[in-house]
């Protein structure tokens, strides 16, 4: 067979089989890439989050907290691809949100992506990913006591009216993209997921007395397998960014995983150095900051300074958790079930800031042109403080405003005798059935004396 055969030869073939001119611009591999980062980023949701959410928290939890993820995944999709998406991405409609509208058509969905040499689809599918982690991260505050009803209505409002202002105004057109460095989502998604859901916990309010007091994890290996899809599929999170197989991936991916590793290290040292042990728990929150912190900065720094980052994002957020919360009377006054204000709002600022300090001018060209300041160092401290003000402000203000809306329509905190009982009386259902209340397991040697 002759391999040199040009497109024109290939007139007499019926029309299903001749290639496409107009997707000259479609690169296979730039495609097939972006396809698996948004599998990668999914699977950090579900099953990632579901199995961690479900582990970490008291066995009576168990399900409610796994489902809540669940459902936010499923419902976030519907409205991003309804409305959502060109809200963060679309036509321009103000500074702050683009023209809702739907993405649910061939001919948009094929053709070629504002972003990379890739199907419109590609984008719409990873930025979906993108939005789903946040509304879940966020989840992660509020376990343990929200009324479900509350939630389902919770995640398309915020989605809606929340997240997609903030996209919009750093990545998709608006007043901040040309000024405010964020690789992949420190400010868009966790510093907004941190601050959103410590706002929100402080309208729900807090977790049952005896919850707070003691809320074990129920499967502490499991928590480990959930957090391990976190981890691994930051592959996808922060090598997708460039929406190409590039220069900048590669070095993204590696800066993700050498910041994680020195982040956990470093909050095990500190664990083990003041309380004598080392805590699982205690290295997935370092194992989480580490993720965070280098995201804003992934494809724009060197290695020497994702190191540092890690050592800082293991070692700030730390305090602010171990230290700083249990002193100060206004964390104390608000019930982070699961400390997502300090491994992803401070965390997102640390690395937001150290994104300003230590991104490299080649880099920012390399990867955005001219569409970005190439401003780095001090310089840019003020432009990152100036998105990240404004992330956590519009989130604070929205959130609460949407969690007053809801609390009109449905009790955001379940009742007192339900947060006694957890998942039997949000869905009838327990995690582990088998051996659940009421039922007792056999003695082993009775059963040992039966068989022989």
């Amino acid at each position: 067979m002759n391999y040199t055969t040009t497109l024109s030869n290939f007139s007499s073939l019926p029309e299903g089989l001749r290639p496409d001119p107009e997707a000259e611009w479609n690169n296979k591999g730039d495609s097939a890439w972006q396809l698996i980062a948004t599998t990668l980023v999914g699977l950090q949701s579900v099953p990632g989050l579901v199995i961690l959410y479900g582990s970490m928290v008291k066995k009576k939890w168990a399900v409610n907290s796994a489902f809540m993820a669940l459902y936010a995944f499923a419902m976030v999709l519907v409205c991003w691809v309804l409305w959502a998406h060109n809200m963060a991405f679309g036509n321009k409609f103000t500074q702050l949100v683009g023209k809702p509208s739907s993405v649910l058509s061939e001919k948009f969905l094929v053709n070629q992506s504002t972003y990379g040499l890739m199907p419109m689809a590609n984008y719409v599918f990873y930025q979906f990913a993108f939005a789903a982690i946040t509304v879940i991260l966020l989840a992660g505050s509020l376990l343990g006591r929200m009324n479900f009803y509350a939630w389902m209505l919770f995640v398309p409002l915020w989605l809606t009216l929340s997240y997609t202002i903030g996209a919009y105004t750093i990545w998709g057109g608006g007043f901040l993209e040309k000024r405010t460095i964020d690789y992949a989502g420190g400010f868009v998604i966790h510093l907004s997921s941190g601050v959103a859901g410590f706002t929100a916990a402080y309208w729900v309010g807090p977790r049952h007395t005896h919850d707070r007091q003691l809320f074990p994890p129920n499967n502490i290996i499991h928590m480990l397998g959930g957090a391990g899809f976190l981890w691994l599929g930051w592959t996808g999170f922060n090598g997708g960014a460039p929406f190409e197989v590039g220069r900048i991936a590669p070095l993204a991916i590696l800066n993700t995983h050498v910041c994680t590793a020195t982040s956990l290290l470093v909050w095990q040292s500190l664990d083990m150095i003041v309380y004598k042990k080392s805590s699982v728990i205690g290295a997935v929150q370092g194992m989480i900051t580490g993720l965070v912190c280098i995201t804003p900065g992934a494809g724009l720094v060197d290695p020497w300074a994702a190191v540092f980052m890690g050592a800082l994002s293991g070692s700030v957020p730390w305090y602010t958790m171990m230290v700083l919360h249990k002193k100060s009377a206004f964390f104390q006054s608000v019930d982070d079930t699961l400390g997502v204000f300090h491994t992803h709002a401070v965390a997102g600022i640390l690395g937001g800031v150290l994104s300003g300090l230590f991104a490299k001018p080649n880099l920012l060209r390399m990867m955005y042109g001219q569409k970005v300041s190439t401003i780095t160092g001090f310089k840019q401290l003020g432009n990152q403080l100036i998105g990240a003000a404004f992330i956590t402000v519009w989130n604070a203000v929205v959130t609460s405003l949407i969690c007053i809306f809801i609390s009109y329509i449905v009790n955001l905190r379940m009742k007192e005798d339900d947060l006694e009982v957890g998942d039997g009386a949000a869905h009838g259902e327990e995690a582990y059935a088998l051996w659940g209340d009421g039922e007792k397991m056999p003695k082993i040697t009775s059963i040992f004396r039966r068989v022989v």
